[in-house]
């Protein structure tokens, strides 16, 4: 084969640049026509879809599972320990004490799901433990009244149910709890309030520490069936029939949300739950 001229390269040459050059350029024209994707946000939370109060997990800087009654780590250098009552996070209770089951109802009263429950359980003659917000309890009273009157068991559940209640200072700590008595008191100004239950189960030593000087008995739970979640009826009913044992407290939601699926899945273990165990209202000590 003959060789190649040197103008011949050359010229070879200038259009392999020319070709390279308009690749190039098309490629970044490309590139500008094709929309940046936005960065993505998912897993954020608005005001239209947040969840209601009922629906807060515990926080995940609160101590959980079965904590000792110790000093919790934003607890004050000389404060004093509070003498475990329970077996709950920081001494709270968690069984009856005896064979006795006992059901509560949290974030209540509600002039939709409280009545529903209250209609069951007299259906079936079944006394139980309503822990209230106290800012339901003062829209209510009517409903507190009701409570009262078929001889169920109050809980102070703390005003609006602030999850972080437990890591504010003890003044303010304090003030929530009784703000929430008295709109208990003044639906119903002799009524026994002996249980506190803190919101999301997120107890800490000042928390602990305000029920020991009001009186109250911090109330945790054993048998949880995450009925905040609205999972049905039929995951409701499973979870409660398999975990609950002779002496369980028992966690349900009368408020907060849509509580059909509570509501179905108790008109359906009521019967069952009366032939398994005895029921009752967690007791209030001398009247």
């Amino acid at each position: 084969m003959p060789l190649m001229r040197g103008s011949t390269l050359r010229a070879a040459g200038l259009v392999v640049v020319v070709l390279a050059g308009l690749l190039g350029s098309a490629f970044a024209l490309g590139r500008s026509l094709v929309p940046e994707h936005p960065p993505s946000n998912a897993g954020a939370t608005t005001a239209l879809t947040g969840p209601h109060y009922a629906d807060q997990p515990p926080s995940t800087d609160f101590p959980g599972g079965r904590a000792t009654a110790g000093p919790s780590p934003d607890a004050a250098p000389d404060a004093a320990p509070v003498a475990p009552g329970g077996d709950g996070p920081y001494g709270s209770l968690v069984a009856t004490g005896s064979s006795r089951v006992a059901l509560t109802f949290d974030d209540g009263p509600d002039p939709r799901w409280t009545p529903q429950v209250l209609a069951l359980l007299a259906q079936y003659g079944v006394k139980a433990t309503f822990c209230v917000v106290g800012e339901n309890a003062e829209a209510h009273p009517d409903l507190i009244r009701s409570i009262v009157a078929e001889g169920h068991t109050l809980c102070n559940h703390s005003w609006e149910h602030d999850v972080n209640l437990g890591k504010r200072s003890p003044a303010t700590i304090r003030a929530d709890i009784l703000r929430t008595n008295d709109a208990i008191l003044a639906a119903v100004p002799n009524a026994r309030i002996a249980y506190y239950r803190q919101p999301g189960g997120a107890w800490t030593h000042p928390v602990v520490s305000a029920c020991a000087d009001l009186g109250l008995t911090p109330l945790h739970w054993s048998v949880d069936p995450s009925d905040w979640k609205a999972p049905g009826a039929l995951a409701i009913e499973t979870l409660v029939r398999t975990q609950m044992v002779p002496g369980s407290i028992v966690l349900m939601h009368d408020a907060g949300g849509d509580r059909s699926g509570t509501v179905a899945a108790l008109q359906q273990l009521l019967p069952e739950m009366l032939v398994r165990f005895e029921l009752e209202s967690l007791p209030v000590g001398p009247q």
